[in-house]
């Protein structure tokens, strides 16, 4: 008998004291590991999750998070070959391994790079500007995103056992929130291979992430306002879960990404001559063959123009026809095994449903050849391709988890829309062409009904992930059908998992909340410079206040000649005079910026070490030859960089006039040393 998987729980591995039930390889058939969780406590989980996890992980900010996502990532990739093996057990060739454990492992990466760049070195993120809720300025709000006390669960499904948990681990660890792996029965092995690895690391801290092997009931029971649950599965299991009191009556949030029959859409334009028609039909075998169409993504329906259907269907056949089916292992084998028997039934069953408006027109559902494996021990199926019948309703009511699609053919975009709508909402539909005004019409058709849309040509071809890759940067989830949820989505996915909260106050008590300057809070105006500051003795609110300068005719002419913007506003008296917004000769907005950084810079060597840019550059009132510009400078947020010797710097520029009036408002963006003199090395 194999060995009993085990669970993490409560800071220390669990083995259930009975035998389990076996899990077979989708392969061979032989039992690969026992699953149970009979006795394990699953209160102490959740309270383990929030007593232990939560807070240890809402003391980090954003970087120090991304950070260890990152040390674990690199870790686990550069390991990747010790879980291809129990991968191929699964059923996967070494592609659909590729795709399961090197996209879970570079998701991590994408997440930890978005963390350290898009999100503050704080345990808060902000959300927009700030709000001016009176005429004085002295009462104002600010919407910020803050950790929730809560956990995590996800409950994942068969087909990616190592992506499936880590692109949800990623953005709820990011979002300060531990997790509960409850992966699916069929390929847990994977997943506790891969969370054993991530706890003997020791990476993340204790209680951050935990594994359930085995069943999950009365999980849920132990849930409330501030917790989260994340489900990938079926529309029926979706639905128990929406039902359940925690969700209905507790608060608990549900994230649902369920059914979803995409579909794919060859534009009218395409002619089988036409490099779109190739790709169109490298996508739609491409889609049914990684991990044998097990795939929420994959293509269900495909839909073709009438006049070129019969062609669409014979090059879709002779291109299944060179797939071989069998054991992964084998280098020759281009798809292999469902992930157990049971889902191959359940494929079966699909596609005789699918056969009472369509016919098969390549693969046989009951019988395959395959090469060096048992095709009846193994859970092998062919490539299934069906034609739909005109008015056929099931293709677009009947999910076939497996390596299965329909055709079905249209005669207008209108037409082609709204076939793609009777899918009810998908995660993602494709559309294949090369004129721009189709691309317009579908996309526009399409996006109600999907979560993403993939409008492929000759051009974007070479660089494209395919119509069936999620991107950690990218919204996956879908409305209606697909379950409604949203998971990835880069900084977007990580502040769904947080709670967004408008607060009020006065400038200065939202600069002390924030931990970012205010307008309106109090400038600390010092005997030393800012720019002789480094980044350990810089405050929020350290400003300068400049000297005045007059803006001359002499400087906007040699600025109009140094530079060729001769913009008549700048050199036609005669012009300028005419134009509604200036009537007269003014100041480039750019010679405005420029001379005021002459206003506000500290020349000599120092911790400022390179201005990187400007945000927000707005010129708000004209210069006119005569004007005089000062400048405050202050401090507007302070973040170290966790792997570097120095840190970013933003500050808050008004330039004003003689009057008072800001002429130019934006924000500077510098580096400056963490120390100074630096230290060596």
């Amino acid at each position: 008998m194999s060995a009993l998987l085990e669970s993490y729980a409560a800071g220390r591995w669990f083995r259930a004291d009975d035998e389990g039930e076996p899990l077979p390889d989708a392969v061979t058939g032989a039992e690969v590991a026992r699953l149970s969780s009979r006795g394990l406590d699953l209160r102490a989980m959740v309270g383990h999750a929030r007593s232990v996890g939560g807070p240890a992980l809402r003391e980090l900010t954003f970087h120090q998070r991304a950070a260890m996502i990152k040390e674990l990532a690199a870790l686990l990739m550069a390991e990747k070959e010790s879980f291809y093996a129990l991968s191929a057990r699964t059923g996967a060739t070494r592609r659909d391994s590729a795709v399961d454990v090197d996209g879970g492992f570079g998701t991590l990466f994408s997440y930890a790079s978005k963390g350290a760049r898009e999100l503050p070195n704080d345990t808060i993120a902000l959300d927009g500007g700030v709000e001016r809720l009176g005429r004085g300025g002295t009462f104002l709000g600010q919407h910020v995103y803050s950790s929730r006390p809560g956990v995590a669960v996800q409950i994942n499904a068969f087909n990616f056992p190592v992506w499936g948990m880590l692109e949800k681990l990623a953005p709820a660890f990011l979002a300060g929130l531990p997790s509960i792996v409850k992966p699916a029965s069929q390929t847990a092995y994977l997943t506790e291979a891969v969370v054993r690895r991530i706890i003997e690391s020791g990476i993340l801290p204790e209680g951050s992430l935990q594994l359930l092997c085995g069943s999950p009931r009365g999980l849920l029971d132990e849930l409330g306002e501030q917790d989260f649950v994340g489900f990938t599965g079926s529309a029926h299991t979706a639905g128990i879960l929406r039902d359940h009191p925690s969700v209905l009556h507790g608060g608990t949030r549900l994230g649902v990404e369920a059914d979803s029959l995409n579909c794919s859409i060859l534009g009218p334009d395409v002619t089988p001559e036409d490099p779109e028609f190739d790709l169109f039909v490298k996508a739609v075998v491409t889609e049914m063959t990684v991990k044998a169409g097990q795939k929420c993504t994959a293509i269900r329906r495909v839909l073709v123009p009438e006049g070129v259907s019969a062609a669409v269907l014979d090059a879709l056949t002779a291109r299944l026809a060179k797939v071989t089916v069998g054991n992964p292992a084998n280098e020759d084998v281009r798809m292999g095994a469902l992930a157990s028997l049971g889902q191959r039934r359940e494929v079966r069953k699909a596609v005789e449903a699918l056969r009472a408006s369509s016919e098969v027109v390549f693969g046989d559902p009951d019988r395959v050849a395959v090469l060096d494996a048992d095709a009846e021990r193994g859970a092998f199926l062919s490539p299934i391709l069906l034609r739909a019948s005109a008015g056929a309703v099931e293709p677009h009511d009947v999910e076939p988890f497996g390596p299965v699609s329909t055709v079905l053919t249209y005669s207008s975009v209108d037409e082609a829309v709204a076939l793609a709508a009777r899918g009810r909402g998908s995660l993602v539909g494709s559309l294949v062409t090369h004129d721009p005004r189709v691309a317009r019409a579908v996309t526009i058709g399409l996006a109600p009904w999907h979560g993403r849309v993939l409008v492929l040509d000759r051009t974007c071809a070479e660089e494209s992930t395919g119509h069936g890759s999620p991107l950690p940067v990218l919204v996956h989830g879908g409305p209606g059908r697909a379950g409604g949820g949203e998971e990835l989505g880069g900084v977007r996915g990580v502040l769904n998992l947080m709670q967004r909260t408008a607060v009020q106050g006065s400038p200065d008590m939202l600069t002390a909340i924030t931990g970012r300057w205010t307008p309106g809070s109090r400038r600390a105006v010092g005997d030393v410079h800012p720019f002789r500051k480094s980044l350990a003795e810089l405050r929020i609110g350290d400003s300068i206040e400049s000297a005045a300068r007059e803006v001359t005719l002499a400087d906007v002419e040699h600025f109009a000649e140094f530079t060729g913007d001769t913009f008549y506003a700048h050199t036609d008296p005669a012009a300028a005079a005419q134009n509604p917004l200036f009537g007269g000769i003014v100041a480039h907005g750019y010679l405005v910026v420029s001379l005021a950084a002459g206003l506000f810079v500290e020349p000599n060597p120092g911790p400022v070490l390179a201005n990187f840019g400007v945000d927000g550059l707005r010129f708000l009132t004209p210069v006119r030859a005569g004007d005089t510009i000062s400048v405050a400078l202050t401090v507007k947020q302070i973040t170290a960089r966790t792997n570097a010797d120095y840190g970013e710097v933003r500050w808050d520029a008004v330039v004003a006039n003689q009057d008072g009036a800001p002429v130019a408002t934006y924000d500077v963006l510098t580096l400056v040393a963490k120390t100074w003199p630096r230290a060596e090395g």
